[in-house]
């Protein structure tokens, strides 16, 4: 929420807390520091791989200038999985830059399809874009992004933070805020939970009649086949 990252909600998702009855009903201190946010071993048994995106909007019908820097330095960064963003119309997967010009990928391929269950063989080869890539100009990038961090490890967060806090957070007007503590004004933070999933695989439907039963917010034309 409001382009801010919060440590300790990460870590209340991430940290598997130990079972032991000697920490049991402990929770992990409250003095800690955004550059060495550790939870040590006594109180983080184990760390659930993080994978953070974090969307943001940069400008108000294009990307200001300001946040070129810092949106470059998000690329050189170990955790970096690249950003998702474009111009109208064109949704790109951005993996770095050259100067003012940043590499990306066009997802939008139409690839052949692949049977997974024809020799219990997979070819990964259509799962991956055959297109070379290509470059634009910074300032051409539609203001509305998402960036893109994976961490695997404790250590990969904390090695985030820090640099967050070093490149990003020195900036005047900020992509983001990394803050410690949940804030206040905030609803209260509740984790995520799995989805409980009913089927085993997907539900046709037979006949239009049963379209009925949907909530459709736009008009579509069934085709017959």
């Amino acid at each position: 929420m409001d382009n801010t990252v919060v440590i300790e909600d990460i870590k209340k998702m991430c940290c598997v807390l130990p079972l032991s009855t000697d920490t049991a009903g402990e929770s992990p201190p409250d003095s800690l520091t955004p550059n060495k946010s550790k939870v040590t071993s006594a109180y983080c048994s184990a760390w659930k791989p993080l994978l953070l995106i974090v969307p943001l909007r940069l400008g108000i019908n294009q990307i200001n200038p300001v946040y070129v820097d810092a949106f470059k330095e998000c690329f050189k960064m170990p955790q970096s999985l690249g950003a998702l963003g474009g111009k109208p119309n064109n949704a790109y997967y951005f993996i770095g830059f050259l100067g003012d010009e940043l590499i990306f990928l066009d997802p939008h391929t139409t690839q052949t399809f692949v049977d997974t269950e024809e020799n219990g063989m997979v070819d990964d080869q259509t799962f991956h874009c055959l297109q070379s890539p290509q470059r634009m100009n910074i300032l051409n990038l539609d203001p509305s992004v998402a960036l893109g961090f994976f961490c695997k490890e404790e250590k990969d967060f904390d090695n985030w933070c820090s640099i967050v806090q070093k490149e990003i957070l020195k900036e005047n007007l900020r992509m983001f805020e990394l803050v410690q503590k949940h804030p206040s004004h905030w609803p209260p933070f509740v984790p995520p939970a799995k989805p409980e999933v009913t089927t085993t695989g997907a539900e046709f439907i037979d006949t239009t009649e049963q379209l009925e039963e949907f909530d459709l917010e736009e008009d579509f034309e069934i085709l017959s086949v």
